[in-house]
């Protein structure tokens, strides 16, 4: 995202700058809307992070730059590691699933552009339950729709709001620490396992 933010503001650490913002202010959007009880698709929450990102630093994007970001973002391609441990995943007793605060239809179309939806035996989707990561609810639900036990659960992010939400629904939870600079909460609720990559977590599982 910051190459194609790049493209559209020419300096780099602009977009830098403007991805950050763009991204904590899409996740408290989310957390805002879920304190409310007013749920909204997840790219609404993107879009309007995107809207306020522009206003906040002055940049004055173009109609036709958003759409190509939101586009963009609709687009993301997954980590050079990611492909080949799902597939050695494939080969384990490891069911995947894909947990997210996007629609089903936006998980869709990312995996399926990254190629990795035969890796995946579903999509479970936040808007089913109409409430946003880290509530208890949806973790409560990835259970119930999958029917599966806390114990025998793991959940994979590298998102340290939702590896905690997970935790403390009772699930096992692995953190992906892509940057070794990245601080996790210090909450005294930690993950089962920090790892890298996927393909350390693979390691791990096997």
């Amino acid at each position: 995202m910051v190459a194609e933010l790049q493209s559209r503001l020419g300096d780099p650490s602009m977009a830098m700058e403007f991805s950050r913002r763009w991204r904590d202010k899409q996740l408290e959007y989310s957390f805002r809307r879920g304190l409310m009880g007013a749920y909204v698709d997840f790219a609404r929450c993107t879009r309007e992070a995107l809207d306020f990102t522009d206003r906040v630093l002055g940049v004055g994007l173009s109609d036709t730059d958003r759409e190509h970001l939101m586009g963009a973002y609709a687009s993301l391609p997954a980590f050079d590691d990611v492909k080949a441990a799902l597939a050695r995943l494939a080969e384990t007793h490891v069911t995947c699933v894909a947990f997210s605060n996007g629609s089903r239809e936006a998980v869709s179309g990312l995996l399926e552009g990254a190629g990795l939806s035969e890796y995946f035996a579903d999509i479970v989707s936040v808007e089913e339950v109409r409430r946003f990561k880290p509530d208890p609810a949806v973790y409560a639900h990835l259970r119930q729709r999958l029917e599966v036990e806390p114990g025998d659960t793991w959940l994979i992010s590298s998102n340290a709001f939702d590896v905690i939400g997970a935790r403390h629904a009772g699930l096992h939870a692995a953190w992906v620490r892509r940057s070794p600079e990245a601080p996790f909460d210090s909450w005294g609720i930690d993950p089962d396992i920090t790892v890298s990559d996927l393909e350390g977590l693979v390691d791990y599982l096997n």
